[in-house]
């Protein structure tokens, strides 16, 4: 079976996928956990039922915010009134039957789920691989992309050659 993003277990629903990413926040009701997934692609809610899956609720137990994580599980359609119309995921779930913690994450020095605008600048800076992983950055990383590869098509289009600078500036061995 092949992973899938998050984005893409909303045409999913009544089929077992796998999917990875980090653990956006965990929530233990006993039970019952629920873990957000998250990935560049958006969040999805998990459930680890330990009746159905004693083995994926174990491992769930571990769970913390940032830890990279693997599951497998179907996809289920959420109860109307359990719709979340916030995400693109809301009205979908995934009941784990299987999860793999990849890597223990560290408590992250700022949260990751809230703007980091108020935290010190050093502080994003020192730690920028989870500064990227925030989602006003992802949007802004998102919007550059879509810039920079509308000008690409549009100057290849019309038969442009892009040429990178440093093949232009970088010295040669016969000093050209």
């Amino acid at each position: 079976m092949a992973r899938i993003s998050i984005q893409e277990v909303v045409n999913q629903i009544g089929q077992q996928v796998t999917v990875a990413g980090w653990v956006h926040s965990r929530r233990d009701h006993g039970k019952l956990i629920f873990i957000d997934l998250r990935d560049r692609t958006g969040l999805l809610q998990v459930v680890f039922e330990p009746k159905s899956a004693p083995e994926a609720h174990a491992v769930a137990q571990q769970f913390r915010p940032e830890c990279c994580v693997q599951i497998t599980g179907q996809i289920n359609a959420r109860p109307e009134r359990m719709v979340n119309p916030n995400i693109g995921t809301g009205k979908v779930e995934m009941l784990a039957s299987a999860a793999v913690l990849l890597t223990v994450a560290e408590t992250p020095p700022f949260e990751i789920d809230k703007d980091t605008r108020g935290v010190n600048e050093e502080l994003r800076m020192k730690y920028r691989y989870l500064d990227l992983r925030t989602e006003r950055m992802l949007r802004n990383l998102t919007l550059r992309h879509r810039v920079i590869k509308f000008i690409r098509d549009w100057l290849d289009a019309r038969n442009f050659l892009e040429i990178s600078t440093p093949m232009l500036t970088k010295s040669t061995p016969e000093g050209a």
